[in-house]
């Protein structure tokens, strides 16, 4: 089966080196990148272009979800298989007259970061069952989790992993910034935040939960307020209150 990746992007070098890793050979990958589709056929061994589209099988498009629409109308090919990677948008939103699937890697990718690909899970929707199942071993080779999910399931899987990383990730962020004003190393925190981070393995995070709020610990939430300004004052409210109402306190 002839594939081809189409994006230079974070999601895009994932896919192409979980493909590379586990011997499922790419036709191309293309985008409009020229350095960092460079940097993927070098790393990867794959033939990249930005200006010709090759024929295949399946196409997996791999760039923001603003742009799988019209990176789809690139696509002439009638009897292909064409699948994005978003997990907010549905299959029908790809504009050709091939068949069309959606291939979603449940992961936050950054280039720079090792993953284990066997551990991501990868929800799957097509048209019919003879792609399903295509799709299905061909994630199959990489992931040890593979499932079928519609759009609409599928939107909520997606929420659900803003809350649990973009959030989280935010608060690091914000967290970080609070440490840099007093110059104090943010890695003291690291040790807090993997066992934050293991405990949920194991415990509920509602159960997991700690700190002032869950405590009603009025003397330490005035304090901190006390110390806090802005966006990040806003942020620290509206986190404590949200906590509260949780536990009815």
């Amino acid at each position: 089966m002839q594939i081809v990746i189409i994006g230079s992007g974070n999601v895009a070098y994932h896919m192409a080196k979980a493909f590379s890793l586990n011997s499922i050979p790419l036709t191309q990958i293309f985008g409009r990148n020229s350095e960092e589709l460079k940097k993927i056929s070098e790393e990867l061994n794959v033939p990249y272009s930005t200006k010709h589209l090759e024929d295949a099988d399946l196409y997996i498009i791999c760039v923001s979800d603003h742009s799988v629409e019209n990176v789809s109308r690139m696509i002439t090919k009638k009897n292909c298989l064409v699948a994005h990677t978003s997990g907010s948008l549905p299959m029908e939103i790809l504009s050709g007259e091939y068949r069309k699937s959606s291939f979603y890697p449940l992961q936050t990718f950054s280039k720079s970061k090792a993953l284990d690909y066997e551990k991501i899970p990868f929800f799957i929707e097509t048209e019919n069952e003879q792609d399903q199942q295509l799709l299905f071993d061909l994630a199959s080779k990489i992931s040890d989790n593979v499932m079928e999910s519609s759009h609409e399931k599928r939107k909520y899987i997606h929420l659900t992993a803003v809350f649990a990383c973009n959030f989280v990730n935010h608060l690091f962020a914000r967290a970080k910034e609070v440490s840099d004003s007093q110059e104090i190393p943010f890695d003291y925190f690291l040790p807090l935040i993997d066992e934050t981070v293991k405990k949920i393995h194991e415990i509920e995070p509602k159960a997991a939960q700690t700190g002032p709020a869950v405590r009603n610990d009025v003397r330490v939430l005035e304090l901190h307020e006390q110390l806090l300004k802005g966006e990040s004052l806003e942020i620290y409210k509206t986190m404590n209150h949200s906590i509260q109402k949780m536990y009815e306190l």
